[in-house]
């Protein structure tokens, strides 16, 4: 037994049982792919993979069993490294955050600052991508941690700290008929077409939620996945705009007027998320509680190492 065939077995999941794109991925040859499956099988004296002729379609109960156990050796095979790497350089090494556009163009920049000047000789690398692409580099290891308001909770491979709060605001052109309105509601936004964003990103489920509720069912004429093209749109007269209230810039979106609606629109909540059971190298630990502030050191090497998810 040896790590190459764990780490086929691990991908072989991944590639969703394509031994083609197993060989690709792992830099090797199918009929290599092949052998180290049959040479573990027989080791172990078990069937992996249920096969059909050559295709394999899926896991047998064995090897349900087996891929957890995989999946844990390889974590920690990846800790060990971790773990040394920490004690031969303390200040160098490669950090990778995955992040949609919201959380990078308008929550992030101050934060990356920090950590640029305190940890000059780590290379920081952003990734951005959508909330179930966040939350699948983090599981690959593909990214240290995980930032965005959906899906990342939902995940139980993760844990995940909450970052900051924040509500959803409308924005409309000066000279639109809501800034007349003294109180609105779901119903009155309602009669306009809306623009907003792309369902899974940015709290879009909240939005679709609280119109539900009001029996609204809105006329949403565009989405996008971040604020800058909503903006665009709604500077246009297209629609009203529903974004997140911290990517208003009262000077660069001169041409915008925000109406604060707090009490529309549930409370959404940002989070942060790492892989459960990950060693964390200490220039990630002070980056996620310069994130999460009020979690502390502690609590938070507690939270990533419980493999159960009962935090």
């Amino acid at each position: 037994m040896n790590l190459q065939q764990l780490r086929i077995i691990r991908e072989t999941l991944r590639q969703d049982f394509n031994l083609t794109e197993v060989a690709n991925a792992l830099y090797t040859s199918q009929p290599g792919v092949s052998k180290h499956i049959k040479d573990l099988e027989d080791e172990l004296g078990i069937e992996i993979f249920v096969r059909r002729g050559k295709r394999l379609l899926g896991l047998t109960e064995p090897g349900k069993e087996l891929a957890a156990v995989v999946d844990r050796i390889l974590l920690d095979t990846q800790n060990l490294r971790r773990l040394a790497d920490q004690f031969a350089s303390r200040e160098t090494g490669h950090f990778v955050v995955a992040t949609t556009h919201t959380q990078a163009r308008y929550a992030l920049p101050q934060i990356i600052k920090w950590f640029k000047t305190d940890y000059p000789r780590v290379h920081l690398a952003l990734h951005q991508g959508s909330p179930s692409e966040i939350a699948d580099l983090v599981v690959a290891g593909e990214a240290d941690v995980g930032i965005a308001t959906e899906r990342l909770d939902k995940v139980p491979e993760l844990v995940t700290f909450p970052f900051y709060r924040w509500h959803h605001a409308l924005i409309v052109p000066y000279g639109h008929p809501l800034l007349q309105v003294e109180t609105l509601t779901l119903e009155t936004i309602g009669e306009y077409p809306i623009i907003t964003y792309q369902e899974g990103f940015t709290g879009r489920t909240l939005i679709d939620k609280a119109f539900a509720d009001a029996g609204v069912v809105p006329d949403i004429v565009l989405s996008a996945i971040d604020a800058d093209v909503i903006k665009t749109y709604v500077e246009l007269d297209l629609g009203v705009g529903i974004v997140a209230s911290m990517a208003y810039d009262a000077i660069k979106d001169r041409n915008l007027v925000l109406i604060s609606v707090p009490q529309l629109f549930p409370e959404s909540t940002t989070r942060l998320a790492v892989r459960r059971g990950i060693y964390l190298r200490s220039y990630a630990l002070a980056f996620i509680e310069k994130v999460c502030s009020d979690i502390g050191e502690e609590n938070l090497k507690a939270a990533i190492q419980n493999q159960s998810g009962n935090e």
